[in-house]
């Protein structure tokens, strides 16, 4: 999108090292002089606004459900109107947000309003730039968790400001190019969600026998499992109860053996015990359960989710944790896969039992009630060595994927950075779109022509600054 845009023909140093050189007829105005401080108090039936990083400013329902303040301290909050910017106590961090929504908001924060109406469009894409917030570190005042930005410093501090038809140039340009790149974005997170999706079938029909992965087929013969929920199996499959296939392991006093934990994701794996978001905690590792090398784990509270995993080394579990040794010979991984498919899940839910359903627990005497289907055990390594490979290849999809996701959106930082700032021309591009029909209305913008000869509409915002 930006292969044919060119620099401008002349520019001129801005004086600010966050900015660098700016276009030679673009002005630099003090902050102040653009906005205005909106004070306006005593609206306590106005409805609550939060400001976010991602959407803006928004009613404070849309983003949580939890309100700080008593319905006695309203009338003391702030007014914002659609149009205005907020300076909220993360906005160091994120950018100065633009408000969609009337209402009201923390006397804390620091409402502005453009004194021009049609300044609103570009100052909010300017307001999300990475040069602008990276330069919003210099106003901060406070330390860690006390940090703000202190606005009478802000306001002295100096904006690039194109001609007005530039600037409903630039804010059209940037509407169409990020509207552009966010539906390449989400198809690109809709493939994602269909490899995923490609996944779980393919692991269901594998271990519940739909498939026979030597072939790519169905078996050539099927018989009643006896077992509503499981249905029909290949006819040389055995169905058993899970008492019959696993003992539960209850074995204690393994200290010095490391800690292993069940995540959704990955199945079985050594807890990190450095800490990070979750802070966990053992008194006692003699109380933990011994799991051994590929023994199955689960989590009894989650097990419903798929907290189960084949264990990778002789470790130590929780208490509230599960272990099971196989009692004949069998493909662990294969056990590993079947319990965490949608139809192993539902029985699980069956079997659990607890005060309210997402509290369900699922301890051994329910899950040994259960019953699984044993295919041979060399169909069971070839049922893994077959996912396995398959998993391989859909992750490397998906990760290439999440790349190229993670190359457009900074690509679209660079764009709205460069085009904000003045390094990149995009009058003559932006002459080529249709207007986005935004608040205030629409029309082409000719930003080629004096700015005598051009629209005076006022535009709102269109989609989402900094999104």
């Amino acid at each position: 999108m930006a292969a044919d845009l060119m620099p401008y023909p002349a520019v001129k140093h801005s004086g600010a090292d966050w900015l660098g050189d700016v276009p030679e007829h673009w002005e630099l105005r003090r902050t102040k002089t653009l906005l205005k401080q909106r004070t306006e108090k005593g609206f306590p039936n106005e409805p609550l606004l939060a400001a976010t990083q991602t959407k803006g400013v928004v009613r404070k329902e849309e983003y949580e459900n939890r309100t700080v303040l008593a319905l006695k301290d309203l009338h003391l909050l702030k007014l914002v109107r659609v149009g205005d910017f907020v300076i909220s106590l993360r906005s160091f961090q994120g950018g100065i947000e633009y408000a969609r929504e009337r209402g009201i908001i923390s006397p804390a924060y620091t409402v502005l309003f453009p004194v021009r109406p049609d300044d609103h469009r570009y100052l909010a894409h300017l307001f999300k730039s990475a040069p602008y917030v990276e330069n919003l570190s210099f106003f901060v005042t406070g330390i860690r968790q006390g940090q703000n930005i202190d606005y009478a410093r802000l306001a002295r501090s100096r904006l690039p400001l194109p001609p007005s038809v530039e600037r409903r140039a630039i804010a059209c340009f940037l509407d169409h190019a990020k509207a552009h790149i966010q539906r390449y974005v989400r198809a690109k997170e809709r493939l994602i969600e269909l490899l995923e999706e490609q996944r779980e079938i393919g692991i269901q029909q594998a271990v519940t026998g739909q498939i026979d992965v030597r072939t790519g087929q169905p078996y050539p013969a099927y018989r009643d499992s006896g077992v509503e929920w499981l249905g029909n199996v290949p006819e040389h499959w055995r169905v058993g109860r899970n008492r019959w296939l696993f003992q539960e392991r209850t074995e204690t006093g393994f200290g010095s053996l490391p800690v292993l934990e069940v995540s959704l994701r990955d199945g079985v794996r050594i807890r990190d015990m450095k800490g990070g978001q979750r802070k966990q905690r053992i008194v006692d590792r003699n109380q933990y359960k011994r799991a051994k090398k590929d023994d199955i784990a689960y989590n009894t509270m989650r097990m419903w989710q798929g907290a189960v995993g084949v264990v990778p080394e002789d470790g130590l579990v929780s208490p509230a944790y599960v272990v099971m040794a196989p009692v004949e010979r069998m493909e662990s991984r294969y056990y590993g896969y079947l319990f965490r498919t949608e139809i192993y899940k539902n029985a699980v839910k069956t079997f659990s039992r607890g005060i309210v359903s997402d509290r369900d627990r699922l301890y051994w005497d329910g899950f040994k009630r259960i019953a699984s289907f044993v295919p041979p055990l060399e169909e069971q390594s070839a049922i893994v060595d077959f996912l396995d490979h398959a998993g391989r290849r859909i992750e490397a999809q998906v990760s290439a994927t999440k790349r190229q996701i993670d190359l457009l959106r900074e690509y679209r930082t660079r764009l709205i950075a460069d085009v904000v700032t003045g390094k990149l021309d995009v009058r003559e591009a932006a002459a080529r779109l249709p207007e986005v029909d935004s608040i205030g209305g629409g029309g082409r913008v000719d930003a080629t022509q004096p700015e005598s000869k051009a629209h005076a509409t006022d535009y709102g915002v269109a989609g989402e600054a900094g999104a």
